[in-house]
Parts: C-alpha cells; sequence; structure tokens
C-alpha cells in the first residue's frame, strides 16, 4: 500500500533502508513484528542500495520506509526527497538522523518525520506508528524542524567523541 489508508487486516509493509547491515539489523530488531496495538503485523523489506529499492519499489506498494539519513552513497534524506518526486505512491517516511541540526534537511526531503540515532527501541517503533496512524486518520501534519537529544551526538560515534560537536559544546 502507499501512504494513503489502508485495510487494517493487511499486513503493515515496512521498506529498511541502509547501507549498514547493523543499522538494517537495529531498526528491525525495534520495530519487531507489530508497531502497537491496533495496527497490523509488520513485513519488513531491507535494502542496501538505492537501485534495488528503487527496482522494489516500481514493482510493489509500501506503506512506510525507514531510511538512514547516514546512508552512503545515498543518503537518506536525498532518497526521500527523490522518492517523493518520482513515484505517484510513495511510501510514508520515517528518517534516522545523527544531529539534531539534519531536521531541516529531513523536513526538505518531505519526510513525515524523525528519529534520533542511535536506534531507540522504545522511540522508533513509537514514531513509526504515530505516523501510520495519522495517515490512515486523514490527519498527516507537516514534520517540523524541532531538534531532539544532544546537538551534535552520531550513532556511529560514541557519545565521547566530540567530532561532530561544536567547540564550545564539547566536554
Amino acid at each position: 500500500m502507499s501512504n494513503d489508508a489502508s485495510s487494517d487486516s493487511a499486513d503493515l509493509r515496512v521498506i529498511i533502508y541502509s547501507d549498514d547491515r547493523t543499522v538494517r539489523e537495529q531498526v528491525r530488531l525495534a520495530l519487531g513484528r507489530t508497531l502497537a496495538s491496533g495496527l497490523p503485523p509488520l513485513e519488513t523489506s531491507e535494502f542496501a542500495t538505492q537501485p534495488a529499492l528503487w527496482a522494489a519499489l516500481e514493482k510493489e506498494d509500501y506503506d512506510v520506509a525507514v531510511l538512514d539519513g547516514e546512508a552512503v552513497p545515498a543518503g537518506g534524506m536525498g532518497v526521500a526527497h527523490q522518492m517523493k518526486d518520482e513515484f505517484a505512491h510513495p511510501p510514508l517516511v520515517v528518517l534516522l538522523v545523527a544531529r539534531a541540526a539534519d531536521s531541516w534537511l529531513a523536513a526538505w526531503s518531505d519526510a513525515e518525520a524523525i528519529s534520533p540515532y542511535p536506534v531507540d527501541p522504545i522511540r522508533l517503533p513509537q514514531t513509526v506508528a504515530d505516523v501510520v496512524r495519522r495517515a490512515r486518520a486523514g490527519s498527516s501534519m507537516p514534520m517540523t524542524t524541532e531538534g531532539f537529544g544532544a546537538p551534535g551526538q552520531s550513532s556511529r560515534h560514541g557519545l565521547d567523541d566530540n567530532h561532530d560537536v561544536p567547540e564550545e559544546m564539547a566536554i
């Protein structure tokens, strides 16, 4: 299905996109088999490259996509933007972002929501469930550029790694 309201009895078809298999695994494990009560079971499809994702989107419809904003060479933000422009019925998008400052770029990408790195097994499923419920209710809202967490902290770097933190904020 696409981002329109779909039957509650059908599985919720979810894309997980990241070039990093460990990120895909973390997302899959965080989402589990069902996002929340009242939502159908999940059917996940994992993609490591944009060409593989595009081939799947040309053949099948999906309800929601969780895209890694840090993926290379095609990051999730650019993939989301292009997907929304090129496909008639693109899935809803939740972007994983490493820095709160990236929320403006996530908004540009037309994503419905963001979730921070590191993958939070409580927050990510709640965010995806909220996006799906809003879309099914016909009350989707534009994503805000509101930040989250500690600025400059990235999932691919330890909390003690200050490479993304401005000098005046370094511990």
